[in-house]
């Protein structure tokens, strides 16, 4: 337990807490709520008679709904000879119990750095190691270094497209080549695409499970939690081989039986709303995007930090250049200083540098307004103070 690290949003958020009226830019939610229809079907399910356990993989209707939402969005028509739907309680107990369904101790997940950090704690707590390649420097992934990581004891390969914690998204022919490398190599794929409806401008977001002859070896796990503002929920699902079922079914028999069940007939209320429930959302995340990026990657700053792009999810990568200090006490003094807070670069595993992960996707405008206000004004007064002076 020791060698897994702590989560950081807890602690984040206790320093938040602790510092009244601090903004957070920190954890990855949004600030809207789940469509009236899904509150009603589980008031509906709740005033039943049946409330016993349910069926292990998911309840029918939202199994219904699922397949309806994989057909239209995902473009993939599940064959059930092929394929398995399976409910979880969110999609970061999917990949646990992945971890558990597909390794032995020793044995290996490769991921690309910076990597989404529940990731990395599973493969941690059950003994599976995290091989780390790093991407191109605009966060891309980079196909020859993935090959290269392969072992013997590779399992599989992880993608996260629109990607946490950096808002790039991969191209379809990246994401087709990583999935032929899995093929070719005996290995899963495993797809996660929690943000799939957030992606901006001419952007678009492609499932490897929709790859004609993918559907032996990839895995693509999904989420309600992001597009219905329906994280207290705890509903998320996994697209994955049929073979994969039976181990599947004991590992969720023996962890949580099944999702809980009011939480799955709100979800296929959610999924009968369809994503028309987040679209006006992702449109006013998109000017959220557009105002904090304007400011954050104005040449004034250059030679303060630099802002990568964001084309997905709702996230921007901050490095303060030549900080001499930790990047968990610049996120400190931000928050105690300046009341706003971001989370460090370090829990995605980017040690080369003084990184931080700022989240605009709980913000509406004028807070956004605000919250950039205190971040700029923060991190001029930290690397006047403790940045080393540019090179001349």
């Amino acid at each position: 337990a020791d060698a897994v690290q702590s989560p950081i949003i807890p602690i984040v958020g206790g320093l938040t807490r602790a510092t009244p009226g601090t903004i957070s830019l920190g954890q990855g939610v949004v600030s809207y709520k789940p469509p009236a229809l899904a509150v009603q079907r589980a008031m509906e399910w709740a005033g039943g008679s049946d409330h016993l356990y349910g069926a292990v993989p998911g309840e029918a209707a939202l199994q219904t709904a699922i397949r309806q939402k994989l057909k239209a969005d995902t473009k993939v028509d599940v064959d059930d000879t092929k394929r398995s739907i399976f409910v979880t309680a969110g999609s970061n107990m999917a990949f646990l119990q992945l971890v558990l369904a597909l390794c032995d101790e020793g044995d290996e997940f490769i991921f690309s750095v910076p990597f989404y950090f529940n990731h990395e704690m599973a493969c941690t707590m059950c003994g599976v190691k995290a091989v780390k390649v790093p991407t191109t420097e605009d966060f891309q992934l980079d196909v020859t270094k993935l090959q290269a990581a392969i072992s013997p004891r590779t399992k599989a390969i992880i993608t996260i497209s629109p990607n946490n914690p950096t808002g790039a998204v991969y191209p379809e022919a990246t994401l087709r080549a990583v999935n032929a490398l899995c093929r070719d190599h005996g290995l899963y794929h495993i797809s996660d695409e929690a943000y799939e409806y957030f992606v901006y401008g001419s952007t678009v977001h492609f499932s490897p499970s929709a790859i004609e002859g993918s559907e032996g070896h990839t895995i693509s796990l999904f989420s309600l939690s992001k597009s219905y503002g329906f994280a207290a929920w705890r509903i998320g699902y996994m697209l994955m081989p049929a073979g994969l079922d039976a181990v599947m079914r004991k590992i969720q028999d023996t962890n949580l039986i099944c999702a809980p069940l009011a939480s799955q007939h709100a979800a296929a209320g959610c999924l009968e709303v369809g994503p028309v429930h987040c679209a006006p959302h992702v449109a006013e995340l998109q000017t959220v995007r557009d105002l904090m990026l304007k400011e954050l990657q104005d040449p004034k700053h250059a030679c303060k930090w630099k802002a990568w792009p964001c084309d997905g999810a709702f996230y921007i990568i901050i490095q303060l250049l030549r900080c001499t200090r930790p990047d968990m006490e610049v996120v400190s003094r931000l928050i105690r200083e300046f009341k706003v807070a971001v989370l460090p670069g370090s829990t995605f595993g980017m040690d080369d540098g003084c990184f931080f992960r700022v989240s605009f996707g709980p913000l509406r405008r004028d807070t956004a307004v605000e919250g950039l206000q205190r971040l700029v004004q923060g991190l001029e007064a930290i690397s006047a103070e403790w940045a080393l002076p540019p090179a001349v």
